[in-house]
């Protein structure tokens, strides 16, 4: 084959399953000896269970030898961030303070699912402690780094998912995004991250950052995203939040284009002041791509004042949650961007909290007018390109050092519309660039739609990976 098993898409895998020209084990063999070549460097896995992959590929070999694969994702390699709960495996999120000498006999929905599709589970993915921030640094694990330049930050919080499909250690990898953390690693480290709409993929314990926190898939290609999705929407009563179930197949009409679809081009979304200029170029050039395939392009704001208030407010609430669950020796060990949030957080008063979410409200309101007029907001993704990888508590943390470089990922998650970043273009130093894609609540599929005819473009490229010659 002209391409490595373990840079090939999930969707170009199971074809090759399907033909017999490769086999799951074939897969995972590349991908556990990509990982440990790679991950030292990386530090995108905190856990490696590779006897247990070797076990999950060679039962998923002998289902395809029978022609009866289990389901949609049989014998793909595939990982899970280490805030989403894996039967067998610690769920240790970033933290000290996570006991591991506990019972871990619990599945999250999306890793049930993953797990009912046949999908082979290598590990957990690397993240700040409790997700908290959009880089990818903690106390317990330390720097995660981006396979495009290891000097630089993969992001967060889903950094560590958005490294290892990137680097090619397995195409398929679960994110959580509460402010940007799925769009904000996919938009440094090059590959496709989706955010879909809140409640579209259950959660299983709800996360403390409450309804501005989404699940979503960190993939290949954007056939693969849809691919994921389809296993990761399944309902789980277990997520009284979550959206009725819809059994369409994200795949349909992924190649249907853009040709008619309405596009509110918005650089800066009225208030971001500080974009790069080679972001910002690269993400004009994108949308003039998406104009040249039929879609009707009007530059226009959506006129929403700058919610970063909003969002790290109730930001730092979330913070608060399991920081009132530690005692004072577990407290002296977290990172101190975690202790200065939740800290931030601990001060807030009732009336202060019931006036940010009336300001959330305002916002999803505002949102939801702007969008009967248009089928999907284009912006940057983020702001700027990868930034140096940094240690837990390099500086002083508030609001701006926070998520102000990010100021076009969490309007999105305040008012639970999908949106996603896809490859748009690199820097002079060869970095990538993201453009995201925001679609009216519930329409995810529309969001896939526009981001394949993005991807027909300008294929997602691979990074070179010199530093691990």
């Amino acid at each position: 084959m002209s391409t490595r098993l373990a840079e090939t898409t999930a969707t170009e895998l199971l074809r090759l399953y399907r033909s017999g020209a490769a086999s799951p084990v074939e897969a995972t063999r590349e991908v556990l000896a990509r990982i440990e070549k790679l991950n030292p460097q990386l530090n995108a896995f905190c856990l490696v269970d590779a006897e247990s992959a070797l076990r999950q590929a060679r039962e998923s070999e002998a289902r395809w030898q029978r022609g009866a694969p289990v389901g949609a994702l049989d014998g793909v390699p595939t990982s899970i961030k280490d805030l989403i709960l894996t039967r067998g495996w610690p769920t240790r999120r970033g933290s000290h303070t996570v006991d591991v000498n506990q019972p871990w006999d619990v599945d999250a929905p999306a890793t049930a699912r993953l797990r009912e599709a046949g999908a082979v589970l290598l590990g957990k993915t690397t993240t700040p402690e409790f997700g908290c921030k959009g880089e990818t640094n903690s106390p317990l694990t330390g720097i995660s780094r981006n396979p495009w330049d290891l000097s630089r930050t993969p992001g967060g919080s889903s950094g560590g998912t958005a490294a290892a499909v990137a680097a090619g250690l397995g195409p398929l990898s679960v994110g959580t995004d509460g402010a940007g953390s799925v769009r904000i690693p996919a938009a440094f480290c090059g590959n496709f991250g989706l955010k879909p709409s809140f409640g579209r993929v259950p959660a299983h314990p709800l996360s403390p950052f409450g309804t501005v926190s989404h699940l979503g898939p960190h993939t290949m290609s954007v056939a693969d995203a849809a691919l994921m999705l389809n296993v990761l929407s399944q309902p789980d009563a277990r997520d009284w939040t979550s959206l009725p179930y819809d059994a369409r197949d994200y795949r349909v009409g992924l190649d249907d284009g853009v040709r008619g679809l309405r596009i509110a081009y918005s650089p800066t979304l009225g208030y971001a002041k500080n974009v790069h200029p080679e972001v910002a170029a690269a993400v004009e050039q994108a949308v003039r791509d998406l104009e040249a395939l039929g879609a009707v392009v009007e530059a226009v704001d959506p006129g929403i004042a700058d919610p970063l208030d909003v969002c790290t407010g109730l930001w730092f609430l979330g913070a608060a949650t399991p920081w009132a669950g530690l005692n004072d020796e577990q407290r002296k060990g977290v990172d101190p961007d975690f202790r200065a949030e939740a800290e931030l957080g601990s001060r807030l008063s009732a009336v202060a909290v019931q006036q940010l979410n009336l300001k959330r409200g305002a916002l999803g309101s505002q949102l939801r007018q702007f969008m009967q007029r248009y089928d999907l907001i284009a912006t940057p993704a983020v702001a700027v390109p990868a930034f140096e990888a940094r240690p837990a508590g390099h500086g002083p943390l508030t609001p701006e050092t926070l998520l102000g470089w990010t100021p076009f990922s969490y309007p999105f998650n305040l008012s639970q519309q999908p949106a996603c970043s896809i490859p748009c273009g690199s820097t002079r130093d060869g970095l990538p660039i993201g453009l995201q894609l925001v679609g009216p609540m519930f329409g995810d599929a529309l969001v896939l739609r526009a981001a394949r005819a993005c991807e027909s473009v300008r294929p997602i490229a691979r990074p070179a990976l010199g530093w691990a010659a």
